[in-house]
């Protein structure tokens, strides 16, 4: 993942706030919303670009977009501060390819614990029987 290339390809837009805030959310367009396009980039390799569409696949858009918001702050800087921050930490969490599973395997010993258990249960219950005469 390149950083500086992946920043360059982002697109903000400044819109105005819903939600209280009196006069200020009338006048101010403090919200961000930040838009990449998965079609056009360049800063991944192939098999970077498969593995985030498949981890963000139901925040991408059909038109092949990652859209994300912020009006957190009143300011429009620290904004898109933010929502830039949270892009990038999305991306860097999809981007971790997790470990294989290995499976364990069962110890020698406990196998064998278990089989004298077993054959300890079996003769108590063959004491139990009356005898044979």
């Amino acid at each position: 993942m390149e950083t500086n290339k992946l920043l360059a390809e982002l697109s903000y837009k400044a819109v105005r706030s819903s939600g209280a805030g009196g006069q200020n959310v009338n006048k101010v367009s403090s919200k961000v919303v930040l838009t990449f396009d998965f079609s056009k980039t360049e800063a991944f390799s192939e098999e970077e670009l498969e593995r985030l569409q498949v981890k963000l696949a139901n925040r991408i858009s059909s038109e092949n977009l990652l859209i994300l918001n912020c009006d957190e702050d009143r300011s429009q800087r620290k904004n898109k501060e933010i929502v830039t921050k949270r892009f990038l930490e999305l991306l860097q969490k999809a981007l971790i390819v997790p470990k294989k599973r290995k499976p364990t395997r069962i110890p020698r010993s406990v196998i064998e614990k278990r089989i004298k258990a077993k054959k300890a249960t079996g003769q108590i219950k063959q004491n139990r029987r009356k005898p044979e005469l």
